[in-house]
């Protein structure tokens, strides 16, 4: 987990969640439209389980394991994590 979640920017969140998506796709991070739906880019249910895992592992607070349908691209789980990070989750 980073040492200070709470000065997080949406920009650095973003960026390491397009790195795990990445990860997962197989592809480059600069191949991840931050505004395509993950599905329509090949994220399975398996990765996005798996995505819920290591978000809790990375940011120290659960997920539902639907987050990413709720919030269903990059640039929507940035703004979604950002929110309860600072909301001091």
């Amino acid at each position: 987990m980073p040492e200070n979640t709470d000065t997080l920017t949406i920009e650095q969140i973003r960026d390491w969640f397009t790195e795990r998506v990445a990860f997962y796709l197989e592809r480059p991070q600069s191949e991840v439209d931050p505004d395509a739906k993950l599905v329509e880019i090949g994220l399975d249910s398996v990765y996005a389980l798996t995505i819920c895992g290591d978000i809790e592992d990375h940011f120290g607070f659960d997920v539902e394991p639907t987050v990413t349908w709720d919030h269903p691209t990059v640039n929507a789980m940035a703004r979604y994590l950002h929110t309860e990070i600072t909301a001091g989750r």
